[in-house]
């Protein structure tokens, strides 16, 4: 039996308009962590592309290394490199919040948390900042019920720098599904050994140690380059929620999604409520409600090779005409956000 249809709960949304970054903004401090992979190192990216001069400022790591040195350092750094717009992501608290306040005085300021569950120093960022985005949209009303004054919703998106199709492939690496991402999360095993039974299921990623002993587990973390291979050798490439609560979260989805569409990737993942705003079931990819239907979309999918590709190259094209982080930092530096439909209650 197919997959019911998928209820619409609002009108798909048009996709925004978007307006060049305001003129005033010259020079973006990044204050988070700084890796090749990390969202971080895409928004620089995405700015220089805009004509901003960008910098990633890495709190993180100077904070390890540097202890309570790393302060000060960070401080100077910031103020020689003269910002006129400051980005926090959400380890940018360990510069501490009073010195971090100095910095953003007479600047404008935003944070952008990419997390579903919240850290130390999140609430603090979001009420010191001018305006704190959250990639989860129905978070809106919780983060300001908390005391943070205005918050917006803005996803994550695409890197089209350094998710692509990978070049070359292993042989050794070819199977029918893959999952990228962490093992400590008991949530996600269900649907995995579901589609494992069903197929030839390969999982790369961390703490996988105490996931059941039917999951093959292929390899450690993968990123950059070899993301995009691990994406480039399976016919599927799924998504699982880590936590339950993301199972109810409004027109939110992992980054991972994201990453997939760029490397080329037939996507399998968690449908919720509003999804639709930002890919299209059976047309850029696909969505499953249930564990049942997570086995039939990727079966559907491993039956019909050419759709499969069809699918992955519309699911690759249409974000990167939509949805890069060039997209999203014109929406952010021009205080928009992306267009947000609340929940129909029926």
């Amino acid at each position: 039996m197919p997959p019911r249809p998928f209820p619409r709960s609002t009108q798909p949304l048009p996709i925004p308009e978007l307006l060049p970054p305001a003129l005033s903004v010259k020079r973006l401090a990044i204050l988070g962590a700084h890796a090749p992979h990390r969202s971080e190192d895409a928004i620089a990216r995405a700015a220089r592309r805009l004509g901003l001069e960008a910098t990633t400022f890495d709190v993180l790591r100077t904070h390890r290394r540097l202890g309570p040195l790393a302060g000060p350092l960070l401080q100077r750094r910031i103020e020689r490199f003269a910002p006129d717009f400051i980005l926090c992501t959400r380890h940018a608290w360990r510069l501490g919040l009073p010195r971090l306040a100095q910095l953003l005085r007479g600047r404008r300021s935003a944070f952008w948390f990419f997390d579903a569950i919240s850290h130390e120093g999140v609430l603090e960022l979001g009420q010191l900042c001018d305006v704190m985005y959250t990639t989860y949209a129905n978070q809106r009303g919780l983060w300001q019920s908390r005391g943070v004054p205005l918050v917006r919703w803005l996803p994550q998106a695409l890197d089209p720098d350094l998710e692509t199709p990978a070049a070359q492939l292993r042989a050794e690496e070819r199977c029918d599904a893959s999952f990228i991402g962490s093992g400590q999360y008991p949530h996600r095993w269900s649907v995995l050994t579901a589609v494992a039974a069903a197929c030839d299921l390969r999982i790369w990623g961390a703490n996988w140690d105490g996931a059941p002993a039917t999951l093959r587990i292929a390899g450690g973390p993968v990123v950059g380059p070899r993301f995009a291979e691990v994406v480039g050798a399976s016919a599927v490439s799924l998504g699982a929620n880590a936590v339950p609560a993301q199972d109810s979260e409004y027109a939110s989805a992992s980054d991972r999604m994201w990453k997939i569409f760029g490397c080329g990737g037939a996507y399998v993942g968690p449908w919720v409520e509003g999804i639709e705003t930002m890919a299209e079931h059976r047309v850029h990819c696909r969505w499953y409600r249930t564990i049942e239907e997570c086995v039939a979309e990727v079966q559907a999918l491993l039956a019909d090779p050419e759709e499969r590709a069809a699918m992955a190259a519309r699911g690759r094209a249409h974000a990167l005409a939509h949805h890069t982080y060039d997209d999203r930092l014109r929406l952010l530096l021009a205080d928009q956000e992306m267009p947000f439909a609340p929940p129909i209650v029926t």
